[in-house]
């Protein structure tokens, strides 16, 4: 396999396709690690704080991978991704020429990655698939964990990309295998956010002090990413999206979709879809996954005001 080189930071030209919770603090490592970035976001107000450190804004992802020698992409779902990539007219397939990469850190199917994996390749160009964990908080401080699928030569020449967004950053293997590797993380986050809520539940309803139970949780063998991070939020009654519940749902979809191919039943899976389809039917949708503790509390007939569940 050739080796594969990219440009110093500032020689690189880096597109990025997704101003979002994570992308925009993820965008804005980038530019102060020394990249020049132009940026496509649908809604154009959310590029403003990344103009102002010197970013360009430009019109479709066909003209930001026209400008740049790497594009990332971090959409919502995997129909966006078809379009943003593999769009006919304006995809970023359209202004690639041979030798360039790009990098889909959605959280998508693994189906789809293998399917842009292979067109790009047609075109002489590069993908890796490498969906991301850590939240907006592992956004905010470029400590997110990056699971990345596709060829080895091609990851060695992005690794120091990686490393200005995240600090665990692993080649799982080929096309495809970065979002196995995510399926498998939001298997495991959603059966512990369930854990998570039920045992501040618990404490809640025997009249524990909750600041105290974290404290002591967190310090042992139930600690969690999820307890440390995500409790005090719940007790604060701060619900705001670190990550969105509308995609989480689309995650666990996707997961039980590849679980059922290989044959498999995820009991714990399959009940932490439902809860959260419980609270998306209840227009929470937009909230943070967190508030799958307001739909444990509307099961036990615990629901609280509005005014308690507070949106930043």
């Amino acid at each position: 396999m050739s080796t594969l080189k990219l440009a110093s930071p500032a020689s690189t030209r880096i597109g990025f396709i997704g101003i979002g919770v994570m992308g925009a603090s993820m965008a804005g490592h980038l530019i102060k690690a020394g990249y020049k970035l132009n940026i496509f976001t649908r809604t154009a107000s959310k590029a403003d704080p990344l103009i102002s450190l010197g970013a360009s804004l430009l019109n479709t992802p066909r003209e930001v991978a026209q400008q740049s020698d790497v594009v990332i992409s971090i959409v919502g779902y995997p129909k966006d991704v078809e379009e943003v990539l593999l769009d006919d007219k304006n995809g970023v397939l359209t202004g690639f020429e041979s030798g360039k990469i790009s990098i889909d850190m959605t959280t998508s199917k693994p189906s789809l990655a293998v399917r842009v994996y292979e067109e790009f390749k047609k075109r002489g160009a590069h993908t890796l698939d490498a969906p991301v964990s850590g939240g907006d908080i592992g956004a905010k401080n470029a400590t997110l964990s990056i699971m990345v699928g596709g060829d080895q030569n091609v990851f060695d020449a992005c690794l120091p990309i990686f490393n200005v967004m995240g600090k665990n950053v692993r080649l799982m293997g080929k096309a495809g295998f970065g979002q196995h590797t995510k399926m498998a993380n939001q298997i495991a986050i959603s059966s512990g956010m369930i854990a998570m809520c039920e045992s501040l539940l618990y404490a809640q309803r025997v009249g524990l002090d909750c600041e105290s139970v974290i404290q002591v949780l967190s310090s042992g063998a139930a600690q969690t990413f999820s307890m440390s991070n995500y409790g005090p939020r719940i007790l604060k009654r701060t619900f705001d999206p670190g990550f969105y519940v509308e995609h989480f749902i689309k995650d666990l979809g996707i997961a039980l979709e590849e679980a059922n191919r290989m044959g498999l039943i995820l009991p714990g899976l399959i009940q932490t879809k439902m809860l959260y389809d419980i609270l998306a039917a209840d227009g929470k949708q937009k909230l943070g996954t967190h508030a799958l503790m307001l739909a444990l509390e509307k099961l036990n007939g615990l629901n609280k005001t509005n005014d308690e569940e507070k949106k930043s």
